[in-house]
């Protein structure tokens, strides 16, 4: 019995240790949690001094960032989501026909004659109607998850582009409704649209971190077999992913549409691609059972902001691809280099 009490007095130790020093604890565990969201925001502060280096006017003048902070929130609305697909041990590629989908529900109702806010309410229904679609396609038909939402995003996209013919739909009079001023009018000379952004990323955080969702999400990435044995219905939490991406869709889908004051049929296509990267860049692997929403948040930032970045800049658009390998792979890189730290 003597002999255990020096062993005992030394497994007491680090408990002394963090008493004496409680603050510590808190912040080494936050900075340990979030390195791979760190990670992204070094590189896009890098990439902002590098920029700022070649053409300090324009990159100290508020106008530039007031015109990336405008875009900015839908590629949030989307990415966001999609780091909960990645961390379930799936992945989504029919998004940016889901966000078309939508905004087309809410142009149609708006066009009509009707309150904004009811057309908003349709494209949340409609993102997460389709969102439940394509998440029992793939969980309980048993396919692929590359391969099913592909085809989903073009079946989606070839409906629209049936029923409407290739045609857009103006809306002028969405400018004087209190839904526009509410979610993307100006307070401070600051879009509105990023507060909205903010707190979608809290909640999603939350969500992420804090909620039993968010924890089955971890646990069904991680291990689906295990989970299972743990109780946990491991379809509906894979379901649940699918249906968030596509409500965070419809959300995105709103906004541009709210942006533009006009509604595109090829709205969406053009995130499929710098979407997917932001995930990566923001730190959230390929494997599942881990990510960051932070990170992702973060992710879109910087890749929003290059080609915004090359131009102010002073080069050519021909840059715009190449710097979004530079900055991938640099991203990639830094993460895989972290990953034996915090794996």
């Amino acid at each position: 019995m003597s002999q255990q009490l020096p062993n005992a007095a030394k497994a007491e130790a680090p408990a002394a240790d963090s008493w004496n020093h409680p603050q510590d604890q808190p912040l080494r565990r936050f900075l340990t949690n979030n390195r791979a969201a760190f990670g992204s925001l070094a590189v896009f502060l890098l990439m902002l001094l590098s920029f700022t280096i070649a053409n300090p006017v324009v990159f100290t003048s508020w106008t530039l960032y007031s015109s990336v902070l405008t875009t900015l929130p839908v590629a949030i609305f989307l990415t966001v989501p999609l780091v909960f697909i990645v961390t379930v041990g799936e992945i989504d590629l029919s998004f940016p026909a889901t966000m078309g989908f939508s905004a087309w529900m809410f142009a149609v109702v708006v066009h009509a004659g009707f309150d904004p806010i009811l057309g908003f309410a349709a494209a949340l229904v409609m993102g997460a109607v389709l969102g439940y679609f394509v998440g029992a396609l793939v969980v309980y038909g048993n396919l692929s998850s590359l391969i099913a939402t592909l085809g989903m995003n073009f079946v989606l996209r070839g409906i629209i582009l049936i029923f409407t013919e290739g045609k857009s739909i103006a809306l002028p009079s969405l400018n004087e409704s209190w839904v526009f001023k509410l979610f993307s009018s100006e307070v401070g000379g600051v879009p509105v649209q990023i507060y909205w952004a903010i707190a979608f990323i809290i909640f999603s955080m939350f969500l992420y971190s804090r909620h039993r969702f968010g924890v089955h999400i971890h646990i069904v990435g991680d291990n689906p077999d295990s989970a299972a044995q743990m109780g946990i219905n491991v379809k509906r939490v894979r379901v649940g992913a699918f249906i968030f991406v596509g409500i965070g869709a419809a959300i995105a889908g709103v906004f541009s549409t709210m942006i533009n004051f006009t509604w595109w049929p090829t709205s969406g296509d053009g995130y499929l691609l710098p979407v997917l990267a932001s995930v990566f860049v923001g730190g959230t692997p390929t494997w599942g059972g881990i990510g960051t929403v932070l990170g992702g948040a973060i992710g879109a930032l910087t890749v929003s902001f290059i080609q915004t970045g090359i131009v102010g800049a002073g080069l050519s658009g021909f840059y715009v691809q190449f710097f979004n390998g530079v900055i991938i792979i640099l991203s990639l890189l830094g993460h895989r280099w972290n990953q034996i730290r915090y794996r």
